[in-house]
């Protein structure tokens, strides 16, 4: 701000802003696009607290977060970047590098082929073949079965066999509405984990409660599990509960906050008396604690006593706790094993909605807390240790298992397409028949994803795909074993979440991109000086 108290504003107008943004845009392409395919090359990225951090990654989003430029017009240009990798990253988890180049090659040919005076009638246009393209891609999609399901992982894990091994296997085990998460390993060793039932970030709530000293872990079979977050501060509250938990030897768990005199209490009388009961803290904070709460209470079959909705904990009876065939407490979390003959209805109705909101959220965090959420109630939870010697090897596989993770789960959801770029690539053939500048300008950019593999990989796309176009849709070559054939068969396959996401979200940013006329920015200092 000035001396007047006004912010002074640098404006630029046609081809000079639109040139400006298109070297933002290839300055950030070029960094991002060197990553893809089997032979894409890593990134060293530096902390930017310049605390002597670094970042070893083959991850678009990683790359193009890292990019900031410092010419403001050409930085406007990397933040929309950022948001076609973004956007794709948040529904999807993968596909970014694929939406970056994408967006890189529509722009630039956009910018060379529309004319002014049609400039809204292409931009439509190109909007309504991506629409179109899409649906192809929908009808030629396939199933994924137990063996694509490895090849989609090891592909996705930078064609690492053995971490598309683990990954794989953790979902067969989870099942296809089971979630998948990755944690960093104690260890230099990757592996995973996997449950049957509900997990909860929080374990036993006093170590007088392990049966289990081998193991240090309280385990109750056949057990009943009473879930409130109002407290337990008296152990009266719960004496209609405890008489005959005690009386019939029967097995408690308790998810609720305790006073200490009713956690000293209890704990007393599990070595004194062997009470069988286990009480561990409501998991989470806030709105997220009650709604894991209420997932729990429904899994089980228990009533949700609610401090928020005003519940009396005395009047609780026996008919308001639920059940587990078993129950896992440890030091950290608590694994809640339920009945195999539970009544479903309740979980089915629940999951439905939390899917509904899944789709209508927009945050990644909070998609993310949903898909946790679901995971917990239909049942399968796996979590993927990575693991390395160094950090820059464990930050790097991390990275990699991830992406490899979200797009199995994209299969899961909508199937899979031949790889390595070439379901896009035989869209552009069909774009081609469209006399249209839009139809030129999407011919040449489906072409791109694939024409970037092979370039990094030191092959013509010439030179391999002219002569295989007789061949079937299918049919392609294999960058990494140097010969061609079915992609299907090769193992070599995308998720259809993960290409269509990335057509559409860079499409989207390119339009915007392409419609600008005018670019207001903040005068910088330097620029005065």
């Amino acid at each position: 701000m000035n001396e007047t108290g006004y912010t002074p504003k640098n404006l630029k107008f046609g081809d000079e802003g639109r040139e400006k943004l298109m070297k933002g845009i290839k300055t950030i392409s070029d960094a991002v696009k060197s990553t893809l395919g089997p032979s894409g090359q890593t990134v060293l990225i530096e902390s930017p607290q310049h605390t002597h951090g670094i970042t070893v990654t083959k991850d678009g989003v990683t790359v193009a977060k890292a990019v900031s430029l410092v010419d403001p017009i050409e930085n406007l240009a990397v933040q929309m970047m950022k948001e076609a990798s973004d956007r794709t990253a948040l529904s999807v988890g993968d596909g970014t590098t694929t939406a970056i180049v994408l967006t890189e090659a529509l722009v630039i040919q956009g910018m060379e082929l529309i004319d002014e005076k049609n400039k809204i009638d292409v931009l439509r246009d190109m909007v309504d073949i991506t629409e179109i393209v899409v649906k192809n891609l929908k009808r030629q999609s396939r199933k994924v079965n137990k063996r694509n399901l490895r090849d989609v992982a090891t592909i996705s894990a930078n064609n690492d066999p053995k971490l598309g091994k683990i990954i794989s296997d953790v979902y067969k085990e989870v099942g296809e509405s089971g979630i998948v998460t990755v944690d960093k390993s104690q260890t230099s060793e990757t592996y995973y984990e996997a449950t049957r039932g509900i997990k909860v970030d929080r374990g036993y709530s006093s170590p007088m409660f392990i049966n289990d000293q081998k193991k240090d872990e309280c385990i109750l079979d056949d057990t009943y599990v009473l879930v409130s977050d109002a407290e337990i501060s008296n152990i009266l509250n719960i004496e209609k509960i405890l008489k005959p938990i005690i009386q019939e030897g029967k097995r408690l768990l308790i998810i609720a906050p305790c006073s200490s005199n009713v956690l000293n209490t209890l704990a007393a009388n599990v070595v004194k008396s062997n009470l069988k009961v286990c009480v561990i803290q409501p998991p989470n904070f806030g709105y997220k604690q009650h709604e894991l709460m209420h997932d729990i209470a429904i899994s089980v079959g228990a009533t949700y006593f609610s401090e928020k909705t005003g519940d009396d904990l005395s009047i609780m009876t026996m008919e308001d706790l639920g059940h587990a065939s078993k129950v896992i407490a440890g030091s950290a979390s608590t694994i809640i094993i339920k009945d195999d003959g539970a009544n479903n209805e309740g979980v089915d109705a629940r999951v439905d909605q939390l899917w509904q909101a899944h789709k209508n959220a927009t945050a990644k965090q909070d998609k993310e807390f949903i898909l946790s959420r679901i995971a917990s109630l239909t049942g399968g939870i796996g979590v993927i240790y990575a693991g390395g010697k160094t950090d820059l090897e464990q930050k790097e596989l991390y990275d990699r298992i991830d992406d490899a993770v979200c797009a199995v789960r994209s299969a899961l959801e909508e199937g899979i397409l031949p790889g390595g770029g070439l379901a896009l690539y035989n869209e552009a053939f069909e774009c081609a028949k469209y006399d249209s500048v839009a139809g030129r300008i999407m011919t040449i950019a489906l072409e791109a994803p694939l024409r970037q593999i092979l370039f990094n990989a030191g092959i013509s796309a010439e030179k391999v795909y002219h002569p295989l176009r007789s061949e079937s849709r299918s049919y392609g070559f294999d960058v990494k074993n140097k010969k061609e054939g079915d992609m299907y068969h090769m193992g070599i396959i995308d998720p259809l979440k993960v290409t269509k996401n990335a057509l559409q979200n860079a499409v989207s940013v390119a339009v915007t991109i392409l419609s600008t006329n005018a670019i207001i920015t903040m005068a910088r200092s330097y620029e005065e000086r």
